[in-house]
C-alpha cells in the first residue's frame, strides 16, 4: 500500500490520531478545497489523514481528492452513526461489508436506491480493509470493556458486520428509523457518508472500508446522545480502533 485515506466528519472522530503523527515524524499539510489533508506516518503506515465534513458531497469531494492529489490506494472512514437493527445498540460498533444512499430515488427511470448508470443500489466494502478493521475493533471492545463500562457504562459493547446506509438527513424521531427499518430490513447504522465514499471508490477501483461507532439509536433522543456521545466516546473508541488496526499493518 502506498498511502492510506483516512476520513471522519469531525474531530472528534479521528480521535488523536493527528496529534500522533506529529509526536512521531514529520507531517505536512496541505491546504484544498477548505479542508486540511495531513500527510505523513501513524503507528508505522504512510497515510493521509482529513475532515471530511458532514454529508455526501463533501464525503465524495474528499474522497476524489484523496485518491487524485495524494495518491491514496485505500481509504478508511472513521466516526459515529445512528443504530437502525434493534440488535444494535450504543456503544456497539459496526464495519459496513456493504453501504447504499437510502435517500436516493430516481424512480420510475431506475429501481429506488440504484445509483443511475451504474446498475447498482449497494457497494461492497473492501473485505480485507473490513476483516482487519473488525478484528481491530473485536480487540478493542473485549481489552478496553472494563475501562468503558466503568467510565462511560457501556456496558458488554458488541461488533457487528453488515449494511450502513447513508443519506443527506440526520435520522432523529421513531417514524424514521421505522421506516428505515421497514424499508431496509437488514440495515444496521445510518450516517451521512459512506456511501457516497463507497460510490466514488468503485468508481476509481479503489478499496475502501467503514466503521462506524454507535452513538444513538436514531430516534427522538438521538439530537441529544449523538452530541454527549461524540464529546465523551467518539474519540476513545476512534483512536483505540484506528490504532490497533493501523499497527497489525506494519
Amino acid at each position: 500500500m502506498k498511502r492510506l485515506g483516512i476520513m471522519a466528519a469531525l474531530p472528534q472522530e479521528l480521535g488523536d490520531l493527528i496529534a500522533h503523527m506529529r509526536t512521531v515524524g514529520d507531517v505536512r499539510t496541505v491546504t484544498l478545497g477548505q479542508r486540511e489533508y495531513h500527510v505523513g506516518e501513524a503507528h508505522g503506515v504512510r497515510v493521509v489523514v482529513t475532515l471530511a465534513r458532514i454529508g455526501k458531497v463533501a464525503a465524495a469531494a474528499t474522497a476524489s481528492a484523496l485518491i487524485h492529489v495524494f495518491e491514496a490506494d485505500a481509504i478508511v472512514f472513521t466516526g459515529v452513526a445512528g443504530g437502525v437493527h434493534r440488535e444494535v445498540r450504543v456503544g456497539d460498533i459496526v464495519v459496513a461489508d456493504a453501504l447504499l444512499q437510502h435517500d436516493l430515488d430516481a424512480s420510475p427511470l431506475f429501481p429506488r436506491y440504484e445509483v443511475p448508470l451504474l446498475d447498482r443500489a449497494r457497494f461492497d466494502a473492501d473485505g480485507s480493509l473490513s476483516d482487519a478493521l473488525a478484528a481491530a475493533a473485536r480487540a478493542f471492545v473485549e481489552t478496553e470493556a472494563d475501562a468503558l463500562a466503568e467510565r462511560f457504562a457501556v456496558t458488554a459493547p458488541r461488533v457487528h458486520r453488515g449494511l450502513i446506509v447513508s443519506g443527506d438527513r440526520f435520522i432523529a424521531s421513531h417514524d424514521a428509523v421505522s421506516a428505515l427499518r421497514d424499508a431496509l430490513p437488514d440495515a444496521l447504522a445510518v450516517e451521512m457518508e459512506g456511501a457516497a465514499l463507497a460510490q466514488v471508490c468503485y468508481e476509481h477501483g479503489v478499496p475502501c472500508a467503514v466503521v462506524r461507532t454507535i452513538s444513538d439509536t436514531a430516534d427522538a433522543a438521538a439530537p441529544v446522545s449523538f452530541v454527549e456521545f461524540l464529546t465523551a466516546l467518539a474519540g476513545a473508541y476512534s483512536s483505540g480502533v484506528l490504532g490497533r488496526f493501523l499497527q497489525a499493518r506494519v
